[in-house]
């Protein structure tokens, strides 16, 4: 038999509250990271991040002086209300998402030909392989189309 939990009308807020809260709700809450797909292919390798909801603008792909691919993503959002400062809220929603991850790259791929999209949700970044010598990265931003 489950235990009914009731409440009377003094306690509820401050459980409600507590609960919505706690520590290991907000620990889950920002541990959370997209999936990432490494994918090597005859003539390139290619980096799938699945972010749902994220356009183009929301993501920075960059390489580094290190010789590492940079992927970031950073999304805020709140909802507005124009009638907030005539309202008490107990409850507003508003997300923060930021990710960022580096990859260092192979020697064989040509830095000046990497490309990157986002295409339902997930952002493809091309890193085509090259054969022999490779210049000194000096490093650069890479466009998403």
């Amino acid at each position: 038999m489950m235990p009914i939990r009731r409440f009377s009308e003094q306690s509820w807020f401050p459980d409600l509250f507590n609960d919505f809260f706690s520590n290991d709700r907000l620990f889950r809450a920002s541990t959370t990271a997209p999936s990432v797909n490494i994918v090597e292919e005859e003539k390139d390798y290619k980096i799938e991040v699945a972010a749902p909801g994220m356009t183009k603008d929301d993501f920075d792909v960059h390489l580094s002086e290190d010789n590492e691919l940079v992927v970031g993503m950073e999304k805020k959002t709140e909802k507005n209300d124009k009638d907030a400062k005539n309202r008490k809220y107990l409850h507003r929603e508003f997300s923060y998402s930021q990710f960022k991850q580096s990859f260092t790259l192979p020697e064989n791929v040509d830095k000046e030909h990497i490309t990157a999209n986002v295409n339902d949700g997930v952002l493809t970044v091309c890193l085509p392989k090259t054969e022999g010598c490779e210049k000194k990265n000096e490093g650069r931003r890479i466009e998403i189309e």
